[in-house]
Formats: structure tokens, sequence, C-alpha cells
């Protein structure tokens, strides 16, 4: 089936070059010059994947980005600017999954693409790149690949699917230490290259989503220098 991209982007020339090369590589592209249209349309109509950009008028990428993970772990790649580090970080804190710095390359953009949609298909598979469509069940914690499912002590989780692959990597051998190049390797396909700040962000995030349901969470532990590990029951 061929899948459907939402550019969010108020840059109008973007949105045709962009649209002419995703449409060249057979996918389904609708566009959105701001994110208040974007998020209203995507509310009736989901995509398959979204391309965010951050600086837009009305509503931004960032306001955009953080109403979307309420109720959607759909893909999200950020478009950023040299000059936006601090958003980058924040992007990925809220949810996105992956991010590229403007000016960027076309044919860079089509393969993250690419990566992040078989990651989500593997996902729905049941496959999730390590551990096939076994539940795993971790104390209080329960993944279900086959259904994208997260839930602790009894109540869902809901996360992105660059989230629960990591999630994923980390809980199949508890006590194990995952260096961050383990957990890139887990989530993120295709040679597509992450640093460890992106990693770093993506454990934050988790971290948050499980404290929200117990403030007590501390399954997923810190080795300052050498990676994380799930903690051992």
């Amino acid at each position: 089936m061929t899948a459907t991209i939402a550019l969010v982007d108020d840059d109008r020339n973007i949105l045709t070059s962009v649209t002419m090369a995703l449409e060249g590589e057979g996918f389904k592209v609708r566009t959105y010059i701001d994110g208040a249209e974007a998020l209203r349309e995507l509310s009736a109509q989901p995509a398959d994947l979204i391309v965010l950009d951050i600086k837009m008028p009305r509503m931004d990428g960032m306001e955009m980005l953080s109403r979307l993970r309420r109720g959607s772990d759909v893909p999200v790649i950020l478009l950023t600017s040299k000059e936006e580090e601090i958003d980058e970080v924040l992007g990925l804190k809220m949810g996105a999954d992956d991010y590229i710095r403007k000016p960027f390359s076309q044919r860079l953009l089509i393969e993250r693409i690419r990566a992040l949609l078989r990651r989500a298909e593997l996902v729905k598979a049941g496959e999730g790149g390590n551990g096939g469509d076994k539940v795993v069940t971790r104390g209080y914690l329960s993944l279900d690949p086959a259904r994208h499912w997260c839930s602790w002590k009894g109540q869902p989780v809901t996360l992105t699917v660059t989230e629960f692959l990591i999630l994923q990597g980390l809980a199949q051998r508890p006590g194990h230490v995952k260096s961050r190049d383990q957990l890139m390797d887990a989530a993120y396909a295709d040679n597509v290259y992450v640093d460890d700040r992106t990693i770093d962000s993506h454990i934050k995030r988790l971290r948050k989503k499980f404290k929200t349901i117990d403030a007590e969470f501390e399954a997923i532990e810190t080795l300052y220098g050498v990676g994380y590990r799930y903690k051992e029951e």
C-alpha cells in the first residue's frame, strides 16, 4: 500500500520541491502551510508519516507536535535550521522520531522517511527488529510488538515507534548494559546516523511517560559514560 506523507511547512518552495521528489518515489503527499490547518485535517484523515517544520506562523511545529502526541504515535520528522539546536532537543523530548537540518538533501529526507516507515511496519507486524512477536513482560512492564502496545501496572503507555524500539531493546535483556550505539542500532535502521543526544532525549521522554503513571518509576537506569540498562527484577 502506498504511504501517505504529510508535509507541513510555510515555505511553498519547499512544499513544491519535496512533493515532487516524494511523488517521484511513489508516495502520496498532502501539504499544509501551517500547523493549525494540518492538525485539524490530519485528525480527520491521518497520514502515515509527518514532515514538520518548526518555524511557522499561527501554530508552530512545536505546538502542533505537542497536541499531536496527546493521541497519536504517527512517525514525525522535524525540519530545523542550523541555529535551532535547542529546538531539536526539545522536539525529541516532545516525541519527534527524527530531525533534519535545513538546507537538506531531498535524498536524505527520502531515506529517513523510508527508514521510519519500515520500522513502523516492523513494529505493526510484530517483528520489532529483535525479539519477534513475543510479548515481553518485565515486572510491571508489558510490551506487545504485534499490537504496538505498552502498559505499566496495567495502564497503557503511548509510545512512538522509536521509543517502543528503544524500550524493547532494553527490556529484552534486563541487567545488560546497552550502549547508545546499540540502542541506535535497535531503533534506527539503514545506516541512519543519529547522535548521542538523540538517544538521550528519547530516554528522557520514556522516563517522563512512565513517571506520569508511576512517580516511583526507576526501571531504566543510566550508567554514565557507558549507556543504559533495564533494571533487573
